[in-house]
């Protein structure tokens, strides 16, 4: 049995979280059907965290690479802000000739060039947001609850008073998991939020 650890990611695991990003871009299944340039949901997701926020990114680790990933900002608007500035320029340019041909490949692709800003009400209450995804041999083995464990630890020592997360219409399985592990529902525009106070 893998001898699994939780640590904090590093620039060398970008190519794993832009893995396993894709891998759990279908409502937590192999989303590789879905975007012609498998980087498009870590581009979006997952690897601008450990970029610019690396203090809150962290991995499961089997001995051989990640299977997971946990990233989160802790001030949501001052790291879109950030995204326009320093993230969202270089990938723009990265698919500047990219033509949609997957499912996904359009959402995607507005995303990068007019991404979506969030309530600032909600933001008020929970400033902080997290993206979370495990490759299918960790999922419901308890790790899950085990990094977001590990985020709080960073984020409460910051001093950050909530913590919220989206959850696709399509993916309402994973309600309960997040329930349990402290989270509430808090809107509902089109995705699904949940937050906790910290």
């Amino acid at each position: 049995m893998p001898d699994y650890a939780i640590r904090r990611a590093t620039p060398e695991d970008r190519d794993a979280i832009y893995e396993i990003c894709l891998k759990t871009a279908d409502n937590g299944s192999d989303g590789s059907h879905l975007y012609s340039d498998p980087r498009l949901p870590g581009f979006i997701w997952a690897v601008p965290y450990q970029v610019l926020e690396p203090d809150y990114a962290f991995v499961i680790d089997d001995g051989a690479g990640a299977m997971g990933y946990i990233v989160a900002a802790p001030d949501t608007a001052a790291f879109h802000a950030r995204l326009e500035r320093e993230w969202w320029p270089g990938v723009r340019r990265e698919i500047a000739d990219l033509k949609p041909t997957r499912p996904n490949d359009e959402r995607a692709i507005r995303l990068i060039q007019h991404p979506e800003g969030k309530d600032p009400a909600m933001l008020a209450g929970y400033p902080a947001h997290l993206h979370i995804n495990l490759l299918p041999p960790l999922q419901r083995g308890g790790w899950g609850r085990k990094l977001i464990e590990t985020l709080l630890v960073g984020l409460r020592a910051k001093g950050v008073r909530g913590l919220h997360l989206g959850v696709s219409a399509g993916n309402t399985k994973v309600l309960g998991f997040y329930e349990k592990v402290g989270f509430k529902e808090i809107a509902r525009p089109a995705s699904i939020y949940m937050g906790m106070r910290l």
